[in-house]
């Protein structure tokens, strides 16, 4: 009886592994300490699902990412199996009652952030639990030289003493030689097994383009290669602005970014993976722990901050095996867009202290208090209050926040408050000559009864819960009031929430990292200079660019990337099949001249042409009149 195979079977309705998911779960099961390393869309999760769900205990499962904590834990409770994430703001009642259902309630998963490792609470009841297995997710995060550095990470070494004979799992999907010898001796695994699948996507394209006019390429593109897609965007404003141009030239689309309420953010995520919209416009904050196989293409509108996020997007298409393209489209000034962002953008030591005195003094934090204070943040207000430089201020931010100073959620937030300014007749005649806005008013004059005496915080997600309509809607209607003079109204919006995690000490706090800011701005500069070396190299395929740089350095040109196809004329099978899926998809929607499929094509007209003469002769399209191509139907 294998009983790994019936429990992907029974969970996960899969008949077999994928290479080395099976390997990797017997060498847990044999208590060894290992390394996981697969690409993007691998499976590394089972990895440790699995063999914690045959022992009996409990996995704790270390994590950099709350949206992937809640999407694991949801999708593991779903299957029935008992999963806890201790995510966001959790007050000490529910945190104290949350560990004891651990302890005592058979559950099999923790997710935990590296970062509640350092409260007394979470360690002393861990100390607790009957731990089966210690799973590291985004184990990169552990070294200096990987991108997402987060100290609190090398805290993990620490689960060692309770448990010194509990097996260790370090899973990642980017690492380089340098940050996988790190991610071993600092989670100090002993005598481990490594399993790593090569970086190879052999049906994955990577075409790398320019393009002044970066959105009329992309519609071009979008018309030649049908299907589910995903388009990389820098800022959350050009979200907006993509996704409303795709739809006046006919292509579904929705945005996507960090700044969204929860319930659009699903909404969204909902209607793309059912394939009820077509095209996604994200920032990076969009895509980890989703999967949907059938994306056929993925584009970069801007260059990336380094490869490693460039590979984990990109690699997001052709998860079912079928070709994908993974598009990078450039123009004239990008690189020196890049420099801004990411190196002219790079605090120093003294600039990261003067952003953390601001944020104390902003919040009115004394000297030595602070720790575990919440607090919500319009993020620009702060910019503006203090004259900070925007990006160079984020970017002290993020640096606070993986040091473990603060922790930032980039979370939207509206804090509504609303006064009754009339007399109840009054009110009651105006609701008789506006009926439709009759449901949500007496929700709310319900729920808070003293909101004709004083204003009062409501809560617009709980009104349209309770009256089965949107949050919009609620806002809506408090908006016409308001209008029609009969509330005071008031809609505080916010974009981020900081806990402080350390007493307010600025010397003390942010000296013993000061090294590792400058480090950090060393790794910064190789990374972009990679980025850049990526993006304008002609003469290597781009496929062995990324694997070379991943550490894999027999790679063998993949004949199909932009590069490859430049400087192979050679029509090979593997290349007609590409250039033929591509005719076809772009003759879906109407008939085109050889022209304009060459035009629009990222294929030589060389080809192009081959490909139009065989399929004629396949009888898969047909001229009309008008020297067009059809499909034949």
């Amino acid at each position: 009886m294998n009983k790994p195979l019936e429990l992907l079977k029974k969970y996960w309705g899969h008949n077999s592994f994928r290479e080395p998911q099976e390997a990797a779960i017997n060498a847990v099961m044999e208590h060894k300490d290992s390394l996981v390393l697969l690409p993007t869309g691998g499976g590394k999760s089972v990895c440790f699902q699995i063999p914690a769900l045959l022992n009996s205990g409990i996995c704790l499962v270390i994590s950099p990412l709350v949206a992937l904590m809640k999407d694991q834990a949801a999708q593991l409770t779903a299957k029935g199996i008992k999963t806890i994430a201790l995510t966001g703001n959790i007050s000490y009642t529910d945190l104290d009652a949350l560990l004891d259902n651990a302890i005592y309630g058979n559950y099999k998963f923790l997710y935990l952030s590296p970062e509640r490792l350092k409260q007394d609470l979470v360690m002393n009841r861990i100390r607790q639990m009957p731990v089966n297995l210690i799973a590291v997710d985004e184990a990169h995060c552990i070294s200096q030289w990987g991108n997402d550095f987060r100290p609190a990470y090398k805290d993990i070494a620490l689960l060692r003493e309770p448990f010194p004979h509990i097996p260790i799992v370090a899973l990642t999907a980017t690492a380089t030689k340098k940050v996988q010898e790190d991610i071993i001796t600092e989670l100090q695994l002993k005598n481990h097994a490594t399993f790593i699948k090569s970086f190879a996507r052999p049906n994955l394209s990577y075409q790398v383009l320019k393009a002044e006019n970066k959105l009329a390429k992309t519609i071009e593109l979008l018309n030649t290669h049908r299907g589910s897609s995903i388009i990389y965007v820098r800022n959350r404003k050009a979200t907006i602005a993509i996704a409303e141009h795709l739809k006046q030239a006919g292509i579904s689309s929705a945005f996507y970014h960090g700044g969204i309420s929860s319930d659009d953010k699903q909404t969204k995520l909902e209607a793309w993976l059912q394939n009820k919209v077509r095209v996604m416009v994200a920032t990076n904050a969009f895509g980890m722990g989703i999967d949907k196989p059938n994306v056929s293409t993925v584009f970069h509108l801007a260059m990336p901050e380094n490869l490693e996020n460039y590979y984990q997007e990109a690699g997001r298409a052709g998860r079912d095996e079928k070709p994908a393209f993974a598009f990078l489209l450039t123009a004239a000034n990008d690189e020196a867009q890049l420099k801004k962002q990411f190196l002219n953008s790079l605090p120093d030591v003294a600039f990261v202290k003067l952003v953390y005195r601001r944020l104390n003094s902003y919040f009115q934090i004394p000297y030595g208090e602070g720790k575990n204070l919440v607090c919500r943040l319009r993020f620009i207000d702060f910019c503006t209050t203090y004259q900070l430089p925007v990006n160079k201020t984020y970017q002290a931010f993020k640096l606070l926040d993986r040091q473990g100073v603060i922790y930032l959620s980039e979370s939207f937030h509206r804090k509504t408050k609303v006064q009754f300014v009339v007399s109840t007749d009054h009110l009651i005649a105006y609701l008789q000559r506006n009926q439709k806005l009759q449901t949500i008013t007496k929700a709310i004059l319900r729920t808070y009864g003293g909101v004709f005496d004083l204003e009062t915080a409501i809560n617009p997600e709980m009104i349209a819960k309770k009256t089965s309509c949107t949050e919009n809607d609620v806002l809506q209607v408090l908006e016409t009031l308001e209008k029609d003079g009969l509330i005071n109204y008031k809609a505080n919006h916010t974009d981020a929430e900081i806990t402080f995690m350390v007493p307010r000490e600025e010397e003390k706090t942010i000296n013993p990292f000061a090294k590792d800011i400058k480090s950090q701005y060393n790794l910064k500069q190789q990374q972009v200079a990679q980025v850049i070396a990526y993006a304008n190299t002609t003469r290597v395929c781009k496929s062995v660019f990324l694997l070379n740089y991943f550490g894999e350095k027999n790679a063998t040109p993949c004949g199909k990337c932009s590069n490859c196809i430049q400087k192979n004329d050679k029509l090979t099978e593997e290349v007609a099949t590409l250039v033929a899926q591509a005719i076809l998809n772009c003759l879906t929607k109407e008939p085109k001249t050889s022209a304009d499929l060459v035009k629009s094509s990222t294929f030589s007209e060389k080809n192009v042409l081959k490909v139009l003469q065989l399929l004629l002769e396949q009888g898969k399209i047909k001229l009309n009149k008008t020297n067009q191509y059809n499909l034949v139907k």
